[in-house]
């Protein structure tokens, strides 16, 4: 295996589409990397020759429409020369002391993955309340070791190539570092709220699963879940509450803005509620929505 001269033995995998706003700053960021694989999808702007005038391999997806999206497939598909693979969206940034941790991180035999805790930027500002930070995300681990869950959502339309909010199940145990990854988008809100409209298509479709009893099925992993478990068991188990209470667009301003604080973030603290607000409320109708089409409209309050 060759790695290059004073370079950190990690292959970076960024999934990317028409991000040319986006992916210069993202891959200055990933100078230290021993390797870079921008996975497009045939970007209409400048994406893919961004990528390759900073050194990245470029590597076209074509999706089929079914499981495996972009990462899994990057994950199964690329040659990667490292054992260790970091995954990074082109609107977020790894810091040098970051990197600094990665290296010291990487040498440990005992684990086989890390945690990155994930500073979100919004309007210019550190959304630091409403329960947006600590955000953490498994992201660093060895490439044989992880996969990211299968939740069943191929009939969800509309949803992209990528995954939306799957976790990496993992493969032994992992570890937290202690420096923030960067969150930083530079499109406008136009690109956030379509954005957001497909991923709702996706939440949709994981609520009427939960609601319906297939979230255990045939998924990668233990998907028991118990408040007493990890991170994300605790979430998945509130999940499976959540998607059973009444007026869920109100009750997330409300948990957001006031209860965890969010108007500490002042004017874009405001705008990120009201914004989850509607966001939720997209999720409920097309929630409804789909429980028509099905017939199974389940015992639970719409809104």
């Amino acid at each position: 295996m060759t790695h290059l001269p004073n370079r950190i033995p990690v292959s970076v995998l960024v999934p990317a589409k028409d991000e040319e706003l986006n992916l210069p700053a993202c891959l200055e960021s990933l100078a230290p990397a021993d390797e870079i694989f921008v996975v497009d999808s045939q970007s209409g702007d400048r994406t893919a020759e961004i990528a390759a005038d900073y050194g990245a391999k470029v590597v076209q997806f074509h999706f089929s429409g079914r499981w495996p999206k972009k990462k899994n497939w990057a994950l199964d598909h690329l040659p990667f020369r490292n054992e260790w693979v970091l995954i990074v969206d082109c609107d977020e940034r790894i810091p040098p002391a970051l990197w600094d941790e990665i290296a010291q991180a990487i040498q440990n035999l005992a684990l086989n993955g890390y945690y990155l805790n994930r500073r979100v930027y919004f309007l210019g500002r550190w959304i630091r309340h409403g329960g947006k930070y600590p955000d953490w995300n498994l992201r660093l681990f060895r490439h044989a070791k992880g996969r990211y869950e299968n939740l069943h959502t191929d009939a969800a339309p509309n949803t992209g190539d990528n995954e939306v909010h799957e976790h990496v199940v993992l493969e032994g145990t992992a570890g937290y570092l202690t420096t923030d990854m960067l969150h930083i988008d530079y499109r406008d809100l136009y690109h956030w709220l379509e954005r957001h409209n497909r991923y709702s298509n996706w939440e949709a479709r994981v609520y009427y699963n939960l609601l319906n009893g297939m979230d255990e099925a045939g998924t990668m992993g233990d998907r028991t879940t118990h408040w007493w478990s990890n991170a994300i068991q605790r979430k998945r188990f509130l999940k499976r509450l959540w998607v059973r209470l009444p007026c869920r667009p109100l009750l997330r301003f409300v948990l957001f803005y006031i209860l965890r604080f969010g108007f500490l973030d002042g004017h874009a603290g405001y705008t990120y509620a009201r914004l989850l607000s509607q966001y939720e409320y997209q999720i409920s109708v097309k929630l409804y929505e789909l429980q028509k089409l099905n017939g199974r409209l389940n015992p639970v309050k719409k809104n």
